[in-house]
């Protein structure tokens, strides 16, 4: 488990949060990212960040499901609680707490990406823009 004990940023409650969720879920790096979606081609890259964010740019293939509006939509979008999501953010917080949520909701093959959108970058993972098509 990693933990941020300085981050200028983020409140301190904020990450309280976060590190306390980061002790219930599993967390991946791009690389095991990789391994996952070449193992089970049908996991589900999850992007978790705001609509804006979304549309200025996300991974080629990921599903959008705002943090905002995950607990409310995601028993819709995902009805299969053995669907494998691998969620994302801007940088591994917001989808640590997401991961938790659909943990608790009963999701079990759940993970959050490690540096989020930013390590996606780094990685050169493809990236597309654009909005969002319509929740099915």
């Amino acid at each position: 488990m990693r933990t941020y004990a300085v981050d200028m940023k983020h409140s301190p409650g904020f990450l309280a949060l976060v590190n306390e969720a980061r002790k219930h879920i599993r967390e991946i790096t791009v690389a095991e990212l990789r391994a996952r979606l070449e193992v089970n081609p049908q996991a589900v890259l999850v992007d978790v960040r705001e609509d804006h964010e979304w549309n200025a740019g996300h991974a080629r293939g990921a599903v959008h499901l705002g943090r905002g509006i995950l607990e409310r939509d995601i028993e819709r979008r995902f009805p299969d609680k053995e669907t494998e999501l691998i969620l994302y953010c801007g940088g591994g917080y917001r989808s640590a707490l997401a991961a938790e949520a659909a943990q608790r909701m009963g999701y079990r093959r759940v993970a959050s990406l490690i540096g989020g959108y930013r390590a996606l970058l780094l990685a050169e993972w493809p990236i597309e823009s654009g909005e969002a098509p319509p929740p099915q």
